[in-house]
């Protein structure tokens, strides 16, 4: 397992942008997927974006196409998800997923 941890989030109005991070412990990171989850109030959480080890599969969740790009960095056991046009509905508590591990997740508030 790994010990993952997310900062990034804040409020910020709609049409604005934020970078979450993901900052993975251990040395097995570079080795296994990363995924983007996120929770709203009285949602089930969902499925935001994958990244696979090498950066070469992608995959995001439709409301967020093209205005999302999820990345890493190996080297520095850093999983990132740059999030653009951000709209109300964007507003959860964001988690990465790394290795059967959770991080405790950040807060995105998308409010004017």
């Amino acid at each position: 397992q790994v010990h993952l941890v997310e900062s990034g989030g804040g409020l910020v109005q709609p049409g604005g942008s934020l970078r979450l991070s993901c900052v993975a412990s251990g040395s097995m990171f570079s080795i296994y997927p990363v995924y983007w989850y996120r929770q709203a109030p009285g949602k089930q959480r969902e499925l935001v974006a994958y990244i696979d080890s090498l950066s070469t599969t992608h995959y995001y969740e439709p409301s967020v196409r093209g205005r999302f790009t999820i990345s890493r960095d190996n080297a520095e056991n850093t999983a990132y998800l740059q999030m653009s046009g951000l709209e109300p509905d964007d507003t959860a508590v964001y988690y990465c997923n790394s290795h059967n591990s959770w991080g405790q997740g950040t807060q995105v508030t998308v409010s004017s």
